[in-house]
């Protein structure tokens, strides 16, 4: 009984030394956006909100924000539908290449985004030769190389749901005289709901954080919030940039607790 109790506590410990690892670096940046100090020292000489309202203030952030926000919207707009449809062929077609084409959709995730980036880069450079049309630097540009990133995940996690799905409901409706659209429509669509939630929460939040492969893209005007802030890193190096990022860490927070709320996450991550 000792030796069982001592076992427990040893992982609850092991556990929550995992979780407080993970958890320092983002307690840091919240802890730093209220220094009162520029320049970043232990112990801090007091605490302040001003931090927050300089972010306000910085014209930058507020357009990097919105780029950023329409961006993954469009992104998770676009990639989500067409994940969910890869991974529906993949999961129940019988045709010959889909795992090779599983392989290519979950491809991205394992390529670094500097490399993907640079890739992409090349490639709108040698299409503006084809097109003649600018693609670097303008919103759809953007937005097709975002889609890469939200198809994967779409891809992994509607995949996952699939696993898990009890035919035996679609079976009966197909029996019962519903056509395949209906079937789709009335009863699998709504069972894989959890993972299309998920694959859009994921999407944009891959979206909206990333900067290597957006860092090579973006153009003059088309400026997202990650690369604002690294922008002004070049200049200024004070607790303005924790406040930003203390506000996107709540964003974040709060879109996956309102999603968890309703779709359970723990089902499908």
């Amino acid at each position: 009984m000792i030796g069982s109790r001592m076992r427990r506590m040893a992982f609850a410990l092991a556990v929550a030394g995992a979780y407080g690892l993970i958890l320092a670096p983002v307690l840091a940046v919240i802890v730093i956006s209220v220094f009162a100090q520029e320049i970043v020292s232990f112990p801090p000489r007091g605490l302040t909100l001003d931090w927050y309202a300089n972010a306000w203030e910085k014209r930058e952030f507020a357009r990097g924000f919105a780029t950023s926000l329409q961006l993954a919207l469009a992104a998770a707009a676009i990639g989500v539908p067409c994940g969910t449809a890869a991974a529906l062929a993949i999961s129940r077609g019988a045709w010959r290449g889909r795992q090779a084409l599983n392989t290519l959709l979950l491809g991205p995730l394992a390529v670094p985004g500097v490399v993907a980036g640079t890739a992409l880069y090349l490639f709108y450079v040698r299409a503006e030769f084809w097109v003649d049309d600018d693609i670097k630097g303008t919103l759809a540009g953007l937005v097709a190389a975002h889609v890469l990133l939200t198809i994967p995940w779409t891809v992994r996690l509607v995949f996952a749901s699939l696993a898990g799905l009890d035919r035996a409901a679609e079976e009966a409706a197909a029996n019962l005289g519903a056509r395949p659209f209906t079937v789709f429509r009335r009863v699998t669509l709504p069972m894989l709901r959890p993972g299309i939630v998920a694959a859009c929460l994921f999407s944009f939040i891959q979206s909206f954080e990333n900067l290597e492969l957006t860092l090579l893209l973006v153009g003059p005007g088309r400026v997202t919030l990650p690369v604002a802030m690294l922008n002004y890193l070049e200049f200024r190096v004070d607790p303005t940039l924790a406040a930003v990022a203390t506000v996107q860490i709540t964003l974040v927070g709060a879109l996956m607790l309102i999603t968890d709320r309703f779709v359970k996450l723990s089902r499908v991550v």
